[in-house]
């Protein structure tokens, strides 16, 4: 996989410099990108509407209340998610995971970037971004993992370094869009652990969906028990609150 870097710059690079087709609609859009349309459709939800938890990004309930913090106290600091896991924007996930266009991973990561510079306060100036590990079946069904991919291109964009291996799985575990919360919740205990020390450092947890925020938790706990200062989410998408989650 030495090649991938090289491969992933040059994609980059090429996209930025070629007229191409907007990844939803196929009308022009320089850059790999989303045209203006569409990129609107998409982000719409994370700037109108109800407002979100600061910590999390789900909308508030009626009486101002995060329905989710409210109940289960997250080991992560703060999310930061470029818009809602609903549609048109599912349809971009599906291509990058299903259909396997590791390629769109730059466009995705471009949506991300300009979540976090609209974001105040600002991230930490010394942070490392970390993409979640990917299961070993997940990599060998895939070819990549989509974390990963989004986690280089970020990190060019915001100009950070990017360290998968700071977190590394313990066991495989279970698929973790068949479980509701408590099953999510259970499955992933202990799953991650942090190899070295990372006395007062900062740390941007990358990956492509937040739900019940189970992953996020477990893997801030494991970074925060190695001596992070603190843990941050930049998601490309956050799942809205349904009850069946809980």
């Amino acid at each position: 996989m030495a090649y991938l870097p090289a491969l992933r710059e040059f994609t980059a690079r090429l996209l930025a410099r070629v007229p191409a087709v907007c990844g939803l609609c196929h009308d022009s859009a320089y850059g790999g990108q989303l045209c203006g349309y569409c990129y609107q459709a998409v982000t719409q939800s994370m700037v109108s509407g109800a407002l979100r938890c600061q910590v999390c990004q789900l909308a508030l309930d009626s009486q101002g209340a995060c329905p989710d913090c409210t109940q289960h106290t997250p080991a992560f600091d703060r999310v930061i998610a470029a818009f809602d896991y609903a549609a048109p924007g599912d349809l971009l996930i599906h291509r990058l995971k299903v259909q396997r266009q590791f390629t769109s991973a730059n466009m995705l990561a471009g949506l991300l970037a300009d979540a976090v510079r609209a974001t105040q306060p600002v991230l930490p100036e010394q942070l490392v971004l970390v993409p979640v590990p990917a299961s070993r079946t997940a990599l060998l069904r895939r070819g990549f993992n989509p974390a990963a991919e989004l986690a280089y291109s970020l990190a060019r964009r915001l100009q950070r370094p990017c360290r998968p291996g700071l977190v590394i799985r313990m066991r495989e575990g279970v698929k973790q869009s068949q479980l509701g919360r408590s099953a999510r919740m259970h499955s992933v205990q202990s799953l991650y652990a942090c190899p070295r020390s990372l006395h007062g450092a900062h740390i941007a947890v990358v990956d492509d969906v937040l739900t019940t925020g189970s992953t996020l938790h477990s893997i801030a706990q494991a970074l925060k028990a190695a001596g992070a200062a603190s843990v941050w989410g930049l998601i490309l998408a956050r799942t809205p609150y349904h009850v069946g989650d809980h």
